[in-house]
């Protein structure tokens, strides 16, 4: 009974074993066994030291793993080859040169810095390779577009959000901002679009803040710290997320995130704040408002999520994935897309993998390229993915607001295809009209009131009075000068630039009330001034202060009201009974001299022989000679040529004078306005104001010496006793300063125009960062500019006159030596040619004589021999009929 139960054990085993490789054989003649499956290598290269580094490649590995899962019956497999590119753009292009020359991948996966993006689009570019680049190139708004076929950007452009938060701005109806930004590539390259879009929403940037990455915490809160000092309250961020934590900790820290404060920060900041942050961190940018990229919830988004958490719970316990980042989901499609594309490539066409690698890597990698760029399918977020141009149509962004422990979204911004980089300035049109198209913002400190951007609001304007910081130094009284009055005990102030800032005042369309403050200047700086406005010691500066971009980081200059750039002064030079020959130096009137005299000659040579005008005596042929030569300095030569050769020296010549008699005009002109000072000659000093901004620039030019001079009689009396007594040769000052010298000295003096480096910004009115005061101003600064009361104003102050302003030179031999050197060899060549034709008739003649001579001599010969032979044969024959 044992025996049998185990004998149907054995038997339904056996049964059980046969149906099974009966159903795997007919399994095998019913699929496909005769499919091969080709093997397609694909690079990626990646931080592999970072967590997003770690969480992109899991990204990649899923999407390869669920496509063949999905159609296992595709004939390629894309193969994986990593690379680590540990954060550094050197060694991503290192890796990526291994894996074209060593693996010979068909396309590359990474790039997630710019500075990689650029050396891998290169590289793709020379092998035809396509390149999938998780980060964007270095370009500006007027870059041009599709410089770079092979390279694919798989991720959203950065800059269409550009538009999104100046929309934002202008609905808040906020009108300064402060920007602060990353001093990395990553942060400045989107700086430009930000301006743009601002100017063109008439939204100011106050102030730019550019911080490093590797700042410490001091220097992050001493940047800070000079922020809250600005009237702005609206800050825009665009900084990494390794960035983040530290900026807005310190920030809630000094006050920067209480109420009235609001933050706008950009999405590639916001998309990494939940995914990468702890508690703290998030509870420091409660009231934030920031962008996203919009990815809606589907079952395969949260099925990858799940995944992602197990494989990291299990490798890396280190790293929670509260939620896939935009970069994954964007690499998860782009494998997607490739994976597709290497199949459409590999079959669709009919080629093989072998047939493939005959023919050349350009058009395989284009028939690649060619297919990604036509892919459009449904991707993980359920959005459609497609990559026209190169670049991944930019999907929409929501609209964030940090509130808890998580981010509320409070309404979207719509991207257009014709809201990227290539067709920018960005499109005018604002997608959103008004607040109601918002939800509800809680703003930091709490409030759901908007805030209003600015600590000093000019609405009612009755109420303004200023207090204006005046400069008070010796000198110079023309432009500012403070009085005393007499009968009330009091200062007031007069001067140039006084009375075009009250007539700028009184023009504004509100009244302001202001008062004049002396600030002595004659122990300290104008930077000294100007920083009392940055400190609110004062509202404003109006005075003989010079735009500079140093000033420019802590105040706001109104458009300048004076003439730019910096002159110099020298005095005249005495009348000279030589001075024409000034113009030229002495080697170059010789060697003009010389050439003049050499194309006569060579003129003469080749026309004597035929031309009866160079003929006659010795002396008259000299005479011709320099007659010819010399009448050509003005064109007055009336000698006929007859040879070819002498029109085409003399044509050269002509032109060599013309250009020598242009130049000798245009200098003597300059030396006879203006001496030409020698200023890095031995003994040379020169002078300058020692409170200007000329001081800086005079030092930069390496002056031999320098002497400090501070008002019009010191300018006069350091000019007359020159540099060998004790003075100076000339005086490097701004151009407002050179005019009210040159109105109390009108004679004697000069301004030359010096090098364009030393130029300046002519001087402006100061007001803090952010005040409407300097719009203001400046538009009535320019009213007065058109309707010609700036030039008033300086003929009453100044006593304008013709300044001429020239830099002239003495021209020397070095300067013409190519026109000389033309003429030169145009001589020669006519004299060579003069020379060899008629020594080659002479030789033809001799040769035609030789020849005749030897045939003559020859017939002779033959003659003589004939005339022998038959005087022998006569006397032959005599003697024959003799004998």
């Amino acid at each position: 009974m044992e025996f049998q139960g185990k004998k149907q054990t054995i038997l339904c085993l056996s049964f059980v074993t046969l149906f099974s490789l009966l159903g795997l054989l007919c399994a095998k003649i019913d699929g496909s066994p005769n499919i091969v499956v080709e093997e397609v290598h694909v690079g990626v290269i990646l931080d592999m030291g970072s967590r997003e580094g770690k969480i992109i490649l899991s990204c990649i590995s899923t999407a390869l793993s669920d496509f063949y899962h999905l159609d296992n019956n595709y004939s390629t497999r894309v193969i994986l080859h990593t690379r680590d590119s540990k954060g550094k753009a050197l060694h991503a292009l290192s890796a990526a040169l291994n894996l074209l020359d060593k693996i010979k991948v068909e396309a590359i996966i990474g790039a997630q810095t710019k500075m990689e993006a650029n050396l891998l689009a290169e590289l793709g570019e020379e092998a035809k390779v396509p390149v999938l680049s998780l980060s964007e190139l270095r370009t500006s708004p007027f870059g041009a577009p599709g410089e770079y076929p092979f390279f694919v950007e798989i991720t959203q452009d950065e800059t269409s959000q550009v538009t999104a938060i100046s929309g934002l701005i202008e609905m808040f109806k906020w009108r300064d901002v402060i920007l602060l930004y990353e001093n990395t590539d990553y942060g400045r390259d989107i700086i430009p679009f930000f301006i743009n879009s601002f100017e063109e929403a008439n939204v100011t940037i106050v102030y730019k803040s550019c911080i490093a990455a590797s700042s410490a915490d001091e220097q992050i809160i001493e940047e800070l710290r000079n922020l809250t000092k600005l009237k702005t309250m609206v800050f825009v961020v665009h900084v990494s997320h390794f960035l983040v934590p530290r900026l807005f900790l310190n920030a809630k820290k000094l006050g920067l995130l209480s109420e009235g404060y609001a933050w706008i920060m950009t999405s590639t900041s916001m998309n990494f704040l939940h995914s990468s942050m702890d508690p703290s961190v998030i509870e420091s940018t409660q009231g934030v408002l920031g962008l996203k990229s919009y990815t809606p919830a589907s079952t395969r988004l949260h099925n990858l999520t799940s995944r992602l958490r197990r494989t990291f719970y299990m490798q890396d316990p280190n790293i929670e994935v509260s939620a896939v980042t935009p970069d994954g989901i964007w690499a998860y499609d782009a494998t997607w897309a490739l994976a597709e594309a290497v199949e459409r490539t590999w079959t669709s066409t009919g080629l093989n993998l072998v047939n493939l690698n005959n023919i050349t890597s350009s058009k395989h990698g284009l028939l690649l390229l060619q297919e990604i760029l036509q892919t459009r399918f449904k991707g993980l977020s359920g959005e459609e993915i497609q990559y026209p141009n190169g670049k991944l149509v930019s999907s929409a962004f929501e609209i964030v607001n940090v509130i808890g422990k998580g981010d509320r979204r409070v309404g979207f911004w719509p991207c257009e295809e014709k809201h990227t980089r290539d067709s920018y300035p960005l499109n005018n049109r604002r997608n959103l009209l008004s607040t109601n198209d918002l939800e509800t913002i809680i703003w930091p400190g709490g409030s759901s009131t908007i805030p209003r951007g600015s600590k000093m609001q000019l609405s009612n304007s009755s109420e303004i009075k200023l207090k204006v910081g005046v400069p008070v130094k010796k000198g110079f009284n023309e432009l500012v000068h403070m009085n005393h009055g007499i009968q009330t005990n009091g200062t007031y102030f007069t001067g140039f630039c006084i009375d075009v800032f009250e007539d700028a005042i009184r023009a504004l369309p509100y009244e302001v009330n202001y008062e004049l403050v002396p600030f002595e200047v004659s122990n300290v700086t104008y930077n000294d001034l100007v920083y009392q406005v940055f400190l609110q010691k004062f509202d404003a500066v109006a005075g003989d202060t010079t735009i500079t971009s140093e000033r420019s980081q802590y105040v706001d200059f109104t458009i300048p009201y004076t003439d730019l750039g910096v002159g110099m002064l020298v005095p005249n030079e005495n009348e000279d009974m030589w001075i024409f020959l000034k113009p030229l130096s002495a080697d170059l009137w010789i060697t003009s001299a010389g050439f003049f005299i050499l194309t006569g000659f060579v003129v003469w040579v080749i026309e004597r022989p035929v031309n009866r005008e160079f003929q006659g005596t010795p002396s008259q042929q000299i005479g011709t000679i320099l007659w010819f030569a010399f009448s050509t300095l003005v064109f007055a030569h009336r000698e006929k040529l007859l040879n070819n050769l002498t029109k085409f020296v003399v044509i050269i010549w002509v032109f060599a004078v013309l250009i020598l008699t242009s130049s000798y005009t245009a200098t003597l002109t300059s030396i006879m306005t203006v001496n030409q000072i020698r200023l890095n000659s031995r003994g040379n000093y020169i002078g300058y104001q020692s409170r200007s901004v000329t001081q800086g620039v005079v030092k930069n030019l390496n002056f031999k010496g320098l002497k400090p001079c501070n008002s019009v009689e010191e300018y006069a009396d350091a000019l007359s006793r020159g540099s060998k007594h004790g003075g100076v040769s000339a005086i490097v000052d701004e151009v407002p300063y050179m005019k009210i010298f040159l109105a109390h000295y009108p004679t004697g003096y000069s301004m030359i125009k010096p090098e364009s480096s030393t130029s300046t910004n002519g001087f402006g009115f100061v007001f803090p960062k952010g005040s409407k005061l300097v719009h203001d101003m400046s538009m009535q600064i320019q009213r007065m500019r058109e309707e010609g009361k700036l030039i008033e104003m300086e003929k009453v102050w100044f006593h304008k006159r013709t300044i001429p302003m020239f830099d002239n030179t003495t021209s020397d031999p070095n300067t013409f030596r190519g026109l000389f050197l033309v003429t030169w060899v145009s001589s020669a060549f006519a004299l060579f040619i003069f020379i060899i034709f008629p020594l080659k008739e002479k030789w033809y003649a001799a040769k035609k004589f030789r020849f005749r001579y030897r045939v003559r001599e020859k017939l002779q010969r033959v003659r003589k021999f004939f005339s022998r032979k038959v005087s022998n044969e006569n006397q032959e024959k005599q003697y024959t009929d003799s004998a």
